[in-house]
C-alpha cells in the first residue's frame, strides 16, 4: 500500500510497570508500519525518585540512542508533532500498571447477581476487593460505616436493581456509605461509579453531593440474565487512572503528553485480544496472557466480547508474600525438575516480594521462578473459569476452552535462557486444548498495539502482520481418556514439496514435527477412542492448514489436565525429559 493512502503518523507509546519503564516507538517503513525499536529503564516510582518521569525521561534516552531520533526538546516536553528533520512524534499514547493494587469496595443487592458483577468488573483493573457490602450483610450501619472508614477504599463500585427494578433498597445501600465517605477528609474521599437501576441516577446523585466522586455508567445488570460490563469496563478504567494520577506523581505530565490518551495496561491488552477476536472471527476464541511482577492477565475475546482478569495477588514479585498464604508450597515445588529444599523455595519466594526487579542468578533460581510461573497460570486460569462457561466451547468442565491463537508475553516468558523453557511453562501452565498457535509477543508490543487502536487501527494491523511477534508453533493436544502408550492420534502432515509424513500418536507422548518459520504444511488429524482435537466432537477429525514456527508442530497427549508422577524422584527425571523433547 502506498504510503500516501494511509495515514502516515509515527507512534510513540510509553508503559510505566511496577518494574520496568518502556518506551516503544512506531513508523512507516517501506510503505508500511513497523515497530521500530525500544528504549527500556527502570521504573522510578519508588524511592529514591518518588516520580515516574526520570524513568519515562531515561527510557526515551536509551530510545534516543538506539535510534539517533530526537523526541524529547530542550524544554523537556515531547516533540510532537514530527518535524521535517527527523525529530518527534505525530501520535503519542501512554498505558500504567505501577503502583500498589487499588482498594475497591463493592455494593449490591443480592450476592450471586449484581455483587458477582461488581466483583467481575473490579478485576478488570489492578485492584484488590477488600470489602463488600449486600443486602445479606446483617452488619448494622455504624459497623459498616466504621468498615470503610478503616479500610479507606480508592473507589467504591456500586451495583444492584435491574433497569426500572429495585429503587428503595438500593438507596438504603447507600446511605451508610454516604455518612462514612463525608466523615473522610475531602483529599481523601473515594471515587465512586454507579452502575445499578439507571433510573436512579438522579437520586443517587443528589444523595451522594459532596460526599464521593461520584461518575455512571450503565447498569451493569440491565435484567436479571444479561451482564453488561462493557461500558462499565471502560469508565472504572478512566478512574482508575485518575486516581493513579492523584496517587504518582509524573502520572499526569504523562497524561497531558497525549492530551488524555492514558489507560491501564490490562485494559490496552484486553483491547488487543477483542481486535484479534473479531479479525478471526472463528467460533473459537483468542487468549491472551501477560505475567507481569505487579500482576498475572488474562484476556479471552470471543467474536469481540472480552472477558478480561487483572490478578494482582498472582503477579510474579509484589503478590508474592500473600500467595503464600493461599497457596501450599508443594503446588509449587511439584514443577521443579531440581531437588530444591523447600525453605530454600519459601526463601527466595519472600526475597522476590521484597525485591521484585530481582532476578534469578542460579539453576536452582532460575528452576522456581519458572515452577512459580506455571503455577501462576494455573490459578488465572482457575479464576477466569467462570466467565469461559458462559462465553467458551469447551472440551470438558475445568479444562482451558478451544483458542486460536494463544499470545503471551512478560519478561519471565520472553527473557528465559532459550525458548524450549518458554514453551515447556506454557504448556504447563496454560495446559491448551484441541489445536491452537502459540505466539510469543517477545517485544512487549500488544498493550502498545491495544493503545494505539483507537488512533490508528492500520497501525496496529500492519504491525501485527510483520514479523515483531514470535510463532512458536501449532500446539495439537487431544482431550480424552486412555492408558498411557494407547494410540490416540493417527496424523499426517503433507509439505510444501509434496513429502508426507504419518504418525500414530500414544497417549502421554509429547513430539515435535519441524516445519520451519516461513514455510506452510497440511495436516490430516483423525483423533482414535473418541478424543476429540476441537474439530466437532470426540473422534471427529478433519484437515487444516498450519504455518510453520519455532517449533514447528507440537503434540502434546500428556493428557488435560495433565498428572505428574507422586514420586518426587520420578516427577523431575519426567520434567527433564520432556524439556530435553523440546531441545531445552
Amino acid at each position: 500500500m502506498p504510503t500516501s493512502l494511509i495515514d502516515a503518523d509515527s507512534l510513540l507509546v510509553i508503559d510505566v510497570g511496577s518494574v520496568n519503564t518502556r518506551v516503544l516507538l512506531f513508523d512507516v517503513v517501506d510503505s508500511r508500519y513497523r515497530f521500530l525499536a525500544a528504549g527500556v529503564a527502570p521504573t522510578t516510582a519508588a524511592a529514591p525518585y518518588h516520580d515516574i518521569s526520570e524513568g519515562v525521561r531515561q527510557a526515551i534516552d536509551h530510545l534516543q540512542n538506539l535510534t539517533g531520533r530526537a523526541l524529547v526538546g530542550s524544554d523537556e516536553h515531547l516533540i510532537k508533532p514530527a518535524t521535517g528533520f527527523g525529530s518527534g512524534v505525530d501520535t503519542f499514547a501512554a498505558t500504567i500498571s505501577v503502583g500498589p493494587p487499588l482498594k475497591i469496595l463493592a455494593v449490591g443487592l443480592l450476592e450471586d447477581v449484581s455483587l458477582e458483577s461488581v466483583r467481575r468488573l473490579a478485576t478488570t483493573i489492578y485492584g484488590n476487593l477488600v470489602e463488600t457490602i449486600s443486602l445479606n450483610d446483617r452488619r448494622r450501619s455504624e459497623a459498616r460505616i466504621d468498615v470503610i472508614l478503616r479500610l479507606r477504599p480508592d473507589l467504591i463500585i456500586v451495583a444492584g436493581g435491574t433497569d426500572g427494578g429495585a429503587s428503595q433498597s438500593v438507596l438504603k445501600l447507600l446511605e451508610p456509605i454516604r455518612l462514612a465517605c463525608s466523615m473522610l477528609p475531602a483529599s481523601k474521599r473515594p471515587e465512586m461509579l454507579y452502575v445499578g437501576n439507571q433510573a436512579l441516577q438522579e437520586q443517587v446523585q443528589t444523595l451522594l453531593d459532596g460526599a464521593a466522586n461520584l461518575q455512571f455508567a450503565s447498569n451493569v445488570r440491565p435484567v436479571l440474565e444479561t451482564e453488561q460490563l462493557d461500558a462499565a469496563q471502560i469508565q472504572v478504567a478512566d478512574i482508575y487512572t485518575h486516581i493513579r494520577a492523584q496517587q504518582l506523581p509524573g502520572v499526569k505530565e504523562l497524561s497531558d503528553w497525549g492530551n488524555g490518551n492514558l489507560m491501564p495496561t490490562a485494559s490496552a491488552f484486553g483491547r488487543l485480544i477483542r481486535f484479534l477476536s473479531k479479525a478471526y472471527a472463528s467460533n473459537k476464541g483468542v487468549l491472551g496472557l501477560d505475567i507481569g511482577a505487579s500482576a498475572t492477565t488474562l484476556a479471552a475475546a470471543f467474536n469481540g466480547d472480552l472477558l478480561l482478569g487483572v490478578y494482582p495477588e498472582l503477579g510474579l514479585a509484589s503478590g508474592l508474600s500473600g500467595l503464600l498464604e493461599r497457596l501450599r508450597l508443594d503446588e509449587v515445588t511439584r514443577w521443579l525438575p531440581l531437588e530444591i529444599e523447600d525453605e530454600t523455595v519459601r526463601d527466595y519466594l519472600f526475597n522476590r516480594a521484597l525485591s521484585p526487579a530481582s532476578l534469578p542468578v542460579t539453576a536452582e533460581e532460575l528452576a522456581i521462578e519458572q515452577a512459580l510461573t506455571r503455577q501462576l497460570m494455573q490459578l488465572a486460569v482457575r479464576q477466569a473459569a467462570g466467565g469461559f462457561l458462559a462465553r467458551a466451547v469447551q472440551p470438558e468442565a475445568g479444562l482451558l476452552p478451544w483458542f486460536e491463537p494463544i499470545i503471551a508475553t512478560g519478561s519471565v516468558l520472553t527473557k528465559a535462557p532459550n525458548l524450549a523453557q518458554t514453551l515447556m511453562m506454557l504448556l504447563d501452565g496454560l495446559q491448551p486444548t484441541g489445536t491452537t498457535t502459540l505466539v510469543l509477543d517477545q517485544n512487549h508490543l500488544s498493550a502498545a498495539l491495544g493503545a494505539a487502536a483507537a488512533i490508528n487501527p492500520i497501525l496496529v494491523a500492519q504491525v501485527l502482520d510483520s514479523n515483531s511477534y514470535l510463532y512458536l508453533g501449532t500446539v495439537i493436544s487431544p482431550i480424552g481418556n486412555a492408558r498411557p502408550g494407547t494410540p490416540v492420534l493417527r496424523l499426517k502432515i503433507t509439505y510444501e514439496n509434496n513429502h508426507e509424513a504419518n504418525l500414530d500418536i500414544k497417549q502421554g507422548a509429547l513430539e515435535l514435527l519441524p516445519l520451519p518459520s516461513g514455510q506452510t504444511a497440511r495436516l490430516h488429524l483423525q483423533p482414535l477412542h473418541r478424543y476429540d482435537v476441537g474439530m466437532g466432537g470426540p473422534g471427529r477429525g478433519g484437515r487444516l492448514n498450519i504455518h510453520g514456527g519455532v517449533f514447528g508442530v507440537i503434540i502434546d497427549a500428556r493428557g488435560r489436565p495433565l498428572q505428574l508422577p507422586d514420586e518426587a524422584g520420578r516427577r523431575r527425571e519426567q520434567l527433564k525429559k520432556w524439556l530435553w523433547t523440546l531441545g531445552g
